[in-house]
């Protein structure tokens, strides 16, 4: 389908000079638009196809960007950055130096707030809202998009409590899929499923009882219905939401039926939608899925062993636990404080918590970590999903800051295994008993073993490993950066040592003595922010034992790091191999 009127819209204020009745038109060209772009430069696909006739109505009838429009999460958000002065360049999405897959205040004024991490925007939405009163402001509106996996989230509730006692011109639309990334769980979920458009859901309404005007559920594909909807409750006063069904991946046929897999597919044929398949036979397992297979694994052996996760079950591949035990393996939804603490509960009963949540989003659950897990000393397994730099998702979802936010909770164990065996090796030693909570970090993606089914061994806790000797200079990682390290140390030819620390808490200090002891220089490597970070404890521990060795460390600098590529951005970090040669070079003065 060609482009006619799309071509024509480059921001809202073009948007409103159509007439209604050729809304309809522009939504499909929006919808092959969408479609054609994600399927070569890979991205969110079905959250967005969800929201087309959503977001063209918002446009068209409210006054953005002086009225406020806040997308939760922003997967949905591509549509809106399309028709807000971004569709010639959208193609860039998720690239370096091109445009975020989230909305950024710095990208543009119609992204009044920037997202990521899910149910934040009933809060900000109500700050917003809050600033206009105080500022004599009668006349702006102030709008919150939210999904139905989102709004079940404490923090979610925590603003809608707050906003129906206030009497704010806010307007919060719940976009009602029944799936986030993976299908939404919980007893408010069941609560939606059972409202049908045109039926209020129950007569003692969950919305109505915080006090804000409920409306619908409607049709969130029915643009004449929308359009007519959110024009009336332009002038209705207060705090309301307006339920609104949709499909997510409507108009993809396989998205709409493969919703998990279509949230964020890779490459696909636009015209058919079919995914183009990448031929993975003989390459190594993906961390995610040795993790999800290894505790499968003990779990048949140990009874006492359970599995937490809050609402990833696909992405931490807990999932295979959870088919074949599903009364041991617990998808909370977007809860993961409560997914804390919840381990909490069931360590300090004796039995074995996996807890596995990605590195960014344990940041949301630190007061758990600190006062409910390590305060009292119970030995949760956190495993540490996403740690590092994770690429095209940008500094919202980069797990860099973990080691450093951890390093100073006392109690925790904190081990990063430069590979898929020693991860093994951890999640069996974890599952023996611990007197102590450990934290065991791993990246995305794939590793570099094959073969990594081998029987499974108890490691030393705080026990380091040299993986080569030298005379002047010693390298020191922790982690998967390991393999830059060997990367770069290979074409040097050098008498370079490498140690590999898996147990960044505590360390080995009977080997870090003699390396001290032995090397004049140090360089530590991590893939985490420098400020705090597995560097930072080696300082310590030469300063508390008199060391005066020159240590230069390695890591993320003190910035937030951006979208690309996961090459790109360890180049940008300065943790490459090519990096890491440079830093040996200048070193050594050659």
């Amino acid at each position: 389908m060609s482009n006619e009127l799309l071509q024509h819209i480059t921001y809202p204020s073009d948007l409103r000079k159509l007439s209604p009745d050729q809304l309809p038109k522009l939504a499909q060209e929006l919808r092959d638009f969408v479609i054609n772009i994600v399927a070569t430069k890979e991205g969110h696909l079905g959250a967005s196809l969800g929201v087309i006739e959503l977001t063209i109505a918002l446009h068209y009838i409210f006054n953005t960007p002086d009225d406020l429009l806040v997308w939760d999460v922003g997967h949905q958000a591509y549509p809106h950055k399309i028709l807000t002065g971004r569709k010639d360049i959208f193609h860039t999405n998720r690239q370096l130096n091109g445009i975020s897959g989230f909305p950024k205040r710095s990208e543009s004024e119609y992204d009044t707030f920037g997202v990521g991490h899910s149910s934040t925007s009933i809060s900000a939405i109500l700050g917003m809202a809050i600033a206009s009163k105080l500022q004599g402001n009668t006349t702006k509106q102030h709008i919150a998009v939210i999904g139905d996996a989102s709004i079940a989230s404490g923090m979610a509730f925590e603003g809608l409590n707050h906003a129906g006692v206030t009497d704010t011109n806010m307007l919060v639309i719940l976009n009602d899929n029944a799936i986030g990334i993976d299908p939404s769980v919980g007893a408010l979920k069941e609560y939606l499923t059972k409202a049908k458009v045109g039926v209020k859901p129950r007569t003692n309404n969950i919305i109505e009882a915080l006090n804000f005007n409920y409306f619908g559920p409607i049709d969130g594909h029915d643009l004449p219905t929308l359009l007519k909807t959110l024009e009336i409750l332009k002038t209705t006063e207060g705090p309301k939401l307006l339920h609104i069904i949709t499909t997510k991946g409507k108009g993809l046929k396989q998205a709409e039926e493969n919703q998990v897999k279509y949230h964020a597919p890779g490459k696909f044929d636009a015209s058919t939608g079919d995914l183009i398949s990448k031929d993975s036979t003989g390459l190594p397992p993906k961390f995610q899925d040795v993790f999800g297979h290894t505790i499968l694994e003990l779990a048949r052996k140990n009874d006492k062993i359970v599995g937490i996760t809050p609402a990833m079950p696909t992405g931490s591949s807990l999932k295979y636990m959870m088919d074949e035990m599903p009364d041991r393996a617990f998808d909370v939804g977007i809860a993961e404080q409560h997914a804390v603490t919840l381990a909490a509960g069931m360590a300090a009963q004796g039995l074995i918590p996996f807890c596995t949540i990605y590195s960014t989003f344990l940041q949301r659950a630190y007061d758990q970590v600190i006062h409910d897990v390590a305060l009292q000393d119970l030995p949760v397994i956190f495993c540490i999903d996403r740690a590092g730099i994770v690429g095209a998702d940008g500094a919202t979802h980069h797990g860099v800051f973990d080691i450093a936010y951890l390093n100073c909770i006392p109690n925790i164990i904190i081990a990063a295994p430069a590979d898929v065996i020693e991860l093994r090796h951890l999640l069996y030693t974890a599952s023996l008993g611990l007197d102590h909570p450990i934290a065991i970090r791993y990246p995305r993606g794939r590793g570099h073993i094959t073969n990594w089914k081998v029987d499974m061994q108890s490691l030393t806790i705080g026990k380091a490993t040299q993986y080569t000797t030298g005379s002047d200079i010693a390298i020191l990682s922790t982690g998967t950066i390991a393999h830059n390290v060997i990367n770069a140390l290979d074409s040097l030819h050098q008498p370079i040592g490498h140690y590999h620390f898996c147990f960044i808490k505590p360390l080995d200090a009977d080997l870090l003595k003699q390396i001290l002891q032995q090397y004049k220089t140090i360089i530590t490597v991590e893939d985490g922010v420098v400020k705090g970070g597995f560097g930072s404890s080696i300082i310590d521990f030469a300063n508390q034992h008199q060391f005066k060795n020159n240590i230069t460390t390695l890591g993320v600098p003190d910035q937030f790091i951006h979208h690309g590529t996961v090459d790109e951005l360890h180049d940008i970090s300065g943790i490459s191999s090519e990096s890491i040669q440079k830093v040996v070079k200048n070193s050594y003065n050659f």
